[in-house]
C-alpha cells in the first residue's frame, strides 16, 4: 500500500498519515526526516543534499528524487509506505511516477485531506506557543488552564510569526501555485481519493481507513 497524502498547510496531512502508518503498520517517510538521515549517515546522497542546504538553496528535484527512491527501497516499506511532503510539483511527482516504474513499482493513492482556506486560516491563527519550553497550544481546540499561561511551565504564550494571517495566506497561495496542480495530476492517474479536513481528526482517519480497506 503505497500512498501519497496531499493537503495545505495546516490542513492535518501529517497527523493522518502518522496514524495510517501506525495502523497499517508501513512507515511514516518525510523529505525532512530523509534528508536528516542521510546526512546524519554520510551517505553520498546525503552529503549532496547538505551542500544544497549549507548554502541556503533548495535541494534539486532530481536529487530529492534519488533520495526518496532510495528511501523506499528499504525492507521497512516492503509492505508500503507513507508519503509526506513529496512530491509537492508536477516535474516531482513525474520524476517519482518514473523513477518507481522503473523498479517495476508505483503509488496506489493519493489522499487530498481537503480544508478551505479560510478554515486554516482561522485554525493556524489560534495556535500558541510557549515562549519558555516551547510547548503548543490552540485557543480553541487545545486552550491552556490559565489564559496566555503555559500549562507546563508558566511563562507567556505568543501567536508565532509562521502562524499570522498574513504569513498563512502567502503559504497557502504559494501551496494553490504550486502543489494544487497534483490534485488534476492523481485525478487523471485515477488514483486520487479526497476526504473532508474540516471534521474531526478521529472522523477524517475513519474517512481515509474506509477508502484504503481495513
Amino acid at each position: 500500500m503505497k500512498i501519497i497524502m496531499l493537503g495545505a498547510p495546516g490542513a492535518g496531512k501529517g497527523t493522518q498519515a502518522k496514524k495510517i502508518a501506525a495502523k497499517y503498520d508501513i512507515p511514516h517517510i518525510s523529505t525532512g526526516d530523509i534528508f536528516r538521515a542521510n546526512i546524519k549517515n554520510g551517505t553520498e546522497l546525503g552529503n549532496k543534499a547538505k551542500t544544497y542546504m549549507d548554502q541556503g538553496l533548495l535541494v534539486p528535484d532530481e536529487l530529492v528524487v534519488d533520495l526518496v527512491v532510495d528511501r523506499v527501497q528499504q525492507d521497512d516499506c516492503k509492505n508500503g509506505y507513507v508519503l509526506d511532503g513529496f512530491p509537492r510539483t508536477i516535474p516531482q511527482a513525474e520524476a517519482l511516477d518514473k523513477a518507481l516504474a522503473a523498479l517495476g513499482d508505483k503509488v496506489d493513492y493519493a489522499i487530498d485531506v481537503n480544508v478551505p482556506d479560510e478554515n486554516i486560516v482561522n485554525r493556524m491563527g489560534g495556535r500558541r506557543a510557549c515562549v519558555g519550553c516551547g510547548a503548543t497550544y490552540h485557543l480553541v481546540y487545545a486552550p491552556t488552564k490559565t489564559e496566555g499561561i503555559c500549562d507546563v511551565c508558566g511563562k507567556e504564550l505568543i501567536l508565532r510569526d509562521d502562524d499570522k494571517p498574513e504569513t498563512v495566506q502567502k503559504r497557502l497561495n504559494v501551496y494553490h501555485e504550486q502543489t494544487q496542480p497534483l490534485i488534476d495530476y492523481y485525478t487523471k492517474a485515477g488514483i486520487l481519493k479526497t476526504v473532508d479536513g474540516t471534521v474531526d481528526i478521529n472522523d477524517v482517519f475513519a474517512a481515509i481507513v474506509e477508502i484504503l480497506g481495513a
